[in-house]
């Protein structure tokens, strides 16, 4: 038995006495002893009380554990009078006694008003502004997580002291070795904590090594989350609160990352291979996983919630004409269409809004391109996986350090007008590189595929109307239209809807102009009739009766299409 004080400026003296047995101290719920205050670590220090004396050891805590003023470092015997500081608490260590009922009565009230768990608690302080590193100053919900990052940073900080991993890279160590001797030195550290009893219960040591691995060398939690197929996004809020998209729904993971400094190596892991950076002068990033997944990350000063990740995952397998017909994205009289449409050199634009699938529609569109064409892929994050064998992808540059060497898309559209391109794909038309795409589909670079953000067709054409504007050339209105009216052919515009799933809800087609209009005529369109018990929306995919205007032509080509299929009897109810 151990009798201690716990000293606290403005506050009573507690008095405990501590039967033999093992004791981490911090301010952690999981904490035997807590100590509520900022300046004391989730897992501060460990007080092991023997019969023949105690001991205590600094769990690796960010202001250190201190024994009458000397830093702790591994373990330290403690004698009768001495004095731990940890933070502003000052704990003094009497006689140890031989254990009494009264006294082991006594510890085992000690127990936590708020969770009923056994520890010993500081008097009723409570945290001034939460636990540091909270979202929103909040405290942790499970106890058992907030463990568990502690023991991470722990064995993390101790890894990084024996492995020099940035040491290593520079000396260009073999990345096989490298991840050699860091799954080493994890897995022995990990063997020392258990040794010493220092590993929880209920911490797989296996897991625990996996997890500090990949945070070390991967992309720590999120790997898990890359290798599971029904995850389509994953949304990184700083370095404690992890969502995922499945199936349509946001969830909220119990993954974290260890502190926001892991979070941003994760994004620099990310972004280095491809000729990237983000720092205080650039704090926002465009870039893309080995894949092809999207991800955009965002730090300080601009975000306030610590570094933030978004990764819009791309499917393993491309997605086919099969799987869209499957999902429920369109029918296959609207995937025949488009076939030719593409075949007969059409300019065809994908339209939506954010996440609504434009970047996979248009790469299934582009799998009907014939593989005897030179084919020039122009985006800023390269994302489109083309199957064909002549294909020359470009990617545009953003500025280097100093501001310079910026190479945008309206340059590589230009570009690549010199390059003898039989199709031009452009990832995403967002700003002057309109205008310079519209003038390659009016002279001679038909069949053109590009996406654009737009609500529906006919916003497309006053969204494109505005990106030429942007372009800097003073045109009046008619000559714009003029422009797009000869230059867009077929415009296929898909919608998120509220369950979730993607659906092409409007085929149109870009007749002419009239006047000072353009005159458009939608052929296939997506009726919305309720919503199931399940929350699926139910509804039914339906030609118009609108015959397109190049049917004619399709002979000249040596192609042909049931022309039954735009008749409106032919409508097809959407998969549930």
């Amino acid at each position: 038995m151990l009798q201690i004080e716990i000293q606290t400026p403005g506050s009573p003296t507690n008095r405990f006495e501590l039967p033999d047995g093992s004791y981490t101290i911090g301010r952690g719920d999981a904490c035997k002893i807590r100590l509520r205050h900022n300046e004391v670590s989730e897992r501060h220090a460990l007080l092991a009380v023997r019969p023949d004396g105690a001991w205590i050891e600094d769990l690796g805590s960010s202001n250190g554990t201190f024994v009458d003023a000397e830093r702790v470092e591994g373990r330290r015997l403690l004698l009768p009078g001495q004095h731990v500081g940890l933070g502003p608490y000052v704990l003094v260590l009497g006689a140890a006694e031989a254990a009494g009922a009264p006294a082991a009565e006594a510890a085992a009230d000690a127990r936590d008003p708020e969770t009923g768990g056994p520890g010993l608690e500081s008097g009723d302080r409570k945290p001034e502004s939460g636990v540091r590193g909270e979202p929103g100053g909040a405290r942790p919900r499970d106890p058992q997580l907030v463990l568990r990052r502690e023991i991470k940073n722990q064995i993390h900080r101790a890894v990084i002291q024996r492995l020099d991993i940035k040491r290593l890279t520079a000396a260009r160590v073999d990345t096989g070795e490298l991840q050699r001797r860091a799954r080493e030195t994890i897995d022995a550290v990990i063997e020392e904590v258990r040794q010493r009893q220092q590993l929880p219960a209920g911490i797989e040591p296996g897991r625990l090594a996996d997890e500090i691995y990949n945070e070390a060398l991967r992309l720590g939690p999120l790997e898990d989350f890359l290798n599971d197929d029904t995850i389509t996004e994953i949304m990184v809020n700083g370095p404690h609160q992890v969502y995922i998209e499945r199936a349509g729904r946001l969830e909220l993971t119990g993954q974290d990352f260890m502190d926001e400094a892991s979070v941003q190596a994760i994004i620099e892991r990310i972004v280095a291979p491809i000729g990237r950076r983000i720092d205080e002068s650039q704090p926002y990033v465009d870039a893309r996983l080995p894949d092809g997944s999207r991800v955009n990350a965002i730090i300080a000063p601009l975000s306030l919630t610590g570094p933030c990740i978004t990764i819009r995952k791309f499917a393993k397998r491309a997605f086919t004409e099969e799987d869209f017909v499957r999902f429920g994205t369109w029918t296959a009289e609207m995937a025949a269409f488009l076939r030719i449409c593409v075949l007969m050199r059409k300019n065809i634009v994908v339209s939506g809004g954010t996440g609504s699938g434009k970047t996979t529609l248009l790469n299934v569109l582009s799998g009907y391109l014939p593989p005897h064409e030179r084919i020039v892929t122009i985006e800023d994050a390269a994302e489109l996986r083309l199957g064909q064998p002549h294909v020359i992808r470009l990617e545009a540059r953003p500025p280097n350090i100093e501001g310079r060497g910026a190479i945008a898309i309206r340059d590589l559209v230009r570009n690549s007008l010199r390059m003898r391109p039989d199709r031009i794909l452009v990832g995403e038309c967002r700003g002057g590189e309109a205008l310079d795409m519209l003038q390659a589909m009016n002279t001679g670079h038909d069949g053109s595929l590009t996406t654009v953000h737009a609500n529906s067709p006919r916003d497309v054409i006053s969204r494109v109307e505005t990106m030429v504007l942007m372009a800097g050339m003073d045109l009046p209105s008619r000559a714009i239209r003029e422009q797009i009216a000869a230059a867009l052919d077929i415009i296929v515009h898909e919608s998120r809807l509220s369950d979730g799933s993607r659906r092409v809800t409007t085929v149109s087609e870009v007749c002419g102009i009239e006047g000072s209009q353009i005159v458009m005529q939608d052929l296939f369109e997506f009726e919305q009739t309720g919503i199931g018990a399940n929350g699926k929306v139910t509804g039914r995919f339906r030609p118009t009766g609108a015959v397109p205007t190049f049917l004619e032509a399709l002979k000249a080509r040596g192609l042909t299409l049931d022309t039954t299929i735009f008749q409106p009897e032919r409508a097809t109810e959407a998969p549930r």
